[in-house]
């Protein structure tokens, strides 16, 4: 009886175990989109080619480990180029989840090619792998369906450079400030966080120019010279690269030379900053220290040096720039991978409970990866630090603040 009954038992696991294995799909469809052309081509091509990097690799290797069936399958890598418009964005985000069905979906880069997603992925309860999307509306309490993958978001992320300029600043001498900002979800939500960090702080400093202008701005000359009428002892501009680009760019035309210019870009995406300005424009200009630029140990997936190694294999011709970006894609892939590897099944809400138990516990290059509980990234934190010319007159980083991660100090005023 006992021996008829083990084997009747073990009939009944093979049997569930076959069937287990029937139902897993042939592929894991991970759906998004990227920029081939247009305003937001610069930091959208580095992030599809970081994600597709990750899945080829994922690939090669048999596929990525999924715990819902207890095995590797192949990543198939779904994506439409969006040229960088919103509304052609809309259709194609829309097609992943109901014509393609994919079963992760993911962001095109920033947040203005965000914003569509995050509102087709909650009305379609599909949670939303949000790349590079930092804008604060993306993230509330009664929406369970977004996370942000590779860095903080907007409400935090310029506060190394407010702590600089209240906690350092006074001594340095700066006690006037110039705010310039695209009105976009991402700096615009910047320029926020920024204001209300000075304003809190009590310190004696004041904003005397804090002026937004429209995203497609190409020739800030007049900007320029309105700036210089104030005479502050720092100006922070808050752009995506393109207004980077054309703003110092317009500086050196103008030849004005503040004491302290703070960009987002010119460290972000430093290879097609200095292409496009030069060594001389970006010199002692302050700026976000990306990741690229730091060694994190990491507990999944490659460090610095090997993924740098790897990028440059894959993508000999040098088309598209080594930055923050490049490593946001990949960071993706492997929040992704690390997802599928803890979810029960490919439930929506069961991928969200997977991915936030990943918060505080995943280490990748990008630093720790940390989610509040609206999904915000609150973790992968960027120092402030001035770009410096090298022994070939090239640009390099010297982290300035906060003092621990200080590998220099300040030039102020800038020469």
């Amino acid at each position: 009886m006992i021996k008829k009954a083990s084997v009747v038992l073990a009939a009944g696991l093979a049997m569930a175990t076959q069937a287990f294995a029937a139902d897993a799909p042939a592929e894991i469809k991970v759906g998004t989109l990227y920029a081939s052309s247009g305003r937001y081509a610069s930091i959208s091509m580095p992030v599809f080619n970081g994600l597709k990097l990750w899945a080829e690799q994922k690939n090669a290797d048999g596929g990525v480990y999924v715990k819902a069936f207890d095995k590797k399958i192949p990543v198939k890598l779904v994506a439409y180029d969006d040229q960088s418009n919103t509304a052609t964005a809309s259709t194609l985000y829309n097609q992943l989840v109901t014509q393609d069905k994919v079963d992760l979906l993911a962001s095109d880069s920033g947040s203005v090619l965000t914003a569509p997603a995050a509102t087709i992925a909650r009305d379609h309860k599909m949670f939303l792998f949000d790349q590079t999307g930092t804008g604060a509306s993306f993230f509330s309490k009664d929406n369970p369906y977004i996370a942000l993958m590779s860095d903080p978001v907007s409400t935090i992320w310029p506060k190394p450079v407010a702590d600089f300029i209240t906690h350092d600043g006074p001594a340095l001498g700066i006690k006037k400030i110039a705010i310039l900002y695209a009105t976009n979800e991402f700096t615009g939500t910047q320029a926020n966080a920024f204001r209300k960090f000075v304003k809190d702080s009590g310190a004696p400093i004041e904003i005397v120019y804090d002026q937004g202008v429209p995203t497609e701005t190409t020739n800030y000359t007049v900007i320029i010279n309105n700036i210089a009428n104030t005479n502050p002892d720092a100006v922070i501009h808050l752009g995506f690269a393109p207004n980077d680009i054309a703003f110092l760019r317009n500086v050196q035309d103008a030849g004005v030379n503040f004491k302290m210019l703070f960009c987002i870009y010119a460290g972000l995406e430093t290879e097609l900053l200095e292409k496009n300005v030069g060594a001389k424009g970006l010199e002692h200009v302050f700026t976000y220290v990306p990741p690229s630029e730091l060694e994190y140990k990491v507990n999944f997936g490659m460090d610095m040096k090997s993924y740098k190694a790897a990028w440059e294999k894959a993508y000999p011709d040098g088309k598209v720039e080594f930055g923050f970006n490049a490593v946001a894609g990949y960071t993706t892939g492997l929040v992704m991978e690390k997802t599928l590897g803890v979810a029960t099944s490919l439930d929506q809400l069961e991928l969200r409970r997977a991915n936030f138990s990943l918060s505080g516990e995943l280490k990748t290059l990008d630093g720790t990866y940390a989610l509040d509980e609206t999904g915000g990234q609150i973790g992968e934190l960027t120092p402030l630090g001035q770009l410096a010319l090298d022994e070939h007159e090239h640009v390099k980083f010297i982290s300035i603040y906060p003092h621990e991660t200080a590998t220099g100090k300040p030039v102020y005023p800038r020469p």
